[in-house]
């Protein structure tokens, strides 16, 4: 399988008390968080390389962005601190 295709998972959404519309959202939140219809939404039109290469280097960039973000968080986050509050005094 190469990383070009889809990653088939199983997944079930219990309808409760005939509510479908509420077994939609669940659905719809499940395939997004999954990057599923982010995938679809691509693939239903032709993508110029350009464009590809393109998108590729912003998802390259935005993921660095989050992961150093992430980091900076957690280090003014720790709690293993002499003064738990450094500059406000």
């Amino acid at each position: 399988m190469t990383l070009k295709h889809v990653s088939f998972i199983s997944r079930t959404v219990f309808v409760k008390n005939n509510d479908v519309e509420a077994a939609c959202r669940v659905l719809n939140r499940i395939l997004g968080r999954e990057g599923l219809i982010d995938q679809y939404r691509r693939t239903r039109f032709f993508e110029k390389p350009c464009q590809f290469r393109r998108r590729i280097n912003f998802e390259r960039c935005k993921s660095i962005y989050n992961e150093d973000m992430d980091r900076k968080i957690q280090f003014v986050l720790r709690k293993n601190r002499l003064d738990a509050f450094p500059g406000a005094s």
